[in-house]
């Protein structure tokens, strides 16, 4: 299965009387520092596409956090000149939507140049560049800026939700890949990141294309760089509980309801199994989803920590568990 990493939002050019055109280019000037991200995707026997920008010579990559989730492998790819690297995740926010890679063995890379959001303006001209339609290939396209400090709903395939605000909104018509790629001024400095949906990671309530401000970004970045973690900043390897979750009934009792187990994983091994009720990690009540992934990323792989749920005859269990080294959420 490949998932192309896609806009999944109903473009409003229209609305706006702005036609925004797709014109594929080689424009050296706009593409410079824009990467393809190729992904293998750990547990759904599948890969993603997406794109990313250079930030240091050296092959530090940013790019939306959704892009690299999930991901067993990361692979990036410099379309100017073919070469492939191997990536190395470096961390990530779930809830900003932005993750910084580190590409091996590289040096002299072209950069992406970086502009500032401040002083952004409804309707000023931009151009978006990426891996539109998950080709590999480079495309161009032109629009506007329609709307600042939006805010959407992003929703995930196990029952989770984050809301992005702050967004710069354009209706330059991004495409399925375009996930993490430049939104570029007029002078083709970036003042964005392009922030789109995979098929399990959709937008509510949203209707043009919206990008997360470079200013917001490179601060973010900095703060992954520096190894310097948070309650929302993840640095380095992933904690794993080896489990698929989702929300219980909006009539049931609190806690998300185990439902794929990874043979061997943490929670196997505890004794849980489909149907379970997961109700507390640590000392964090867990209620959804988006809590239990939330309480994850406070930690390591390796960290011990104490697990509670509700078996399929409603009886409580407590259990310490080691966690195990899984893939970006």
């Amino acid at each position: 299965m490949k998932r192309v990493l896609a806009l999944l939002v109903a473009t409003a050019t229209l609305a706006f009387g702005v036609h925004a055109a797709l014109a594929h280019t080689s424009s050296a000037d706009v593409q410079a520092g824009v990467v393809v991200v190729d992904t293998n995707l750990a547990y759904e026997n599948g890969s993603a596409e997406g794109t990313g920008i250079v930030i240091t010579s050296s092959g530090e990559v940013l790019t939306n956090n959704h892009v690299i989730r999930g991901s067993k492998t990361v692979k990036v790819v410099v379309p100017q000149t073919q070469k492939t690297y191997t990536a190395r995740v470096v961390g990530y926010t779930v809830a900003g939507d932005l993750a910084v890679l580190q590409l091996q063995h590289a040096s002299g890379l072209a950069t992406a140049t970086l502009g500032s959001s401040a002083g952004l303006k409804v309707g000023q001209s931009v151009t978006a560049v990426g891996n539109a339609g998950g080709t590999g290939s480079l495309t161009v396209t032109t629009g506007t800026i329609t709307g600042l400090q939006r805010a959407i709903t992003v929703a995930d395939d196990q029952g989770g939700s984050q809301r992005l605000a702050g967004l710069v909104e354009t209706d330059a018509a991004l495409q399925p890949g375009d996930s993490g790629g430049p939104l570029l001024d007029a002078a083709g400095r970036v003042i964005g990141i392009d922030t789109a949906a995979s098929a399990g990671f959709s937008f509510r309530d949203a209707n043009d294309g919206y990008a997360i401000p470079i200013d917001r970004a490179v601060t973010l970045a900095k703060q992954i760089v520096a190894g310097h973690g948070s309650a929302t900043v993840h640095i380095g390897k992933t904690a794993f509980l080896g489990v698929s979750v989702q929300p219980t009934s909006p009539f049931g009792s609190n806690g998300v309801v185990v439902g794929d187990v990874v043979s061997g994983g943490p929670v196997a091994k505890a004794g849980l199994s489909a149907g379970a009720v997961i109700t507390g990690l640590s000392d964090r009540s867990i209620a959804t989803p988006t809590a239990l992934v939330s309480a994850l990323l406070v930690h390591h792989p390796g960290d011990a920590v104490k697990l509670i749920w509700t078996d399929g005859a409603g009886v409580s269990h407590t259990a310490t568990v080691k966690l195990g080294s899984g893939p970006p959420q």
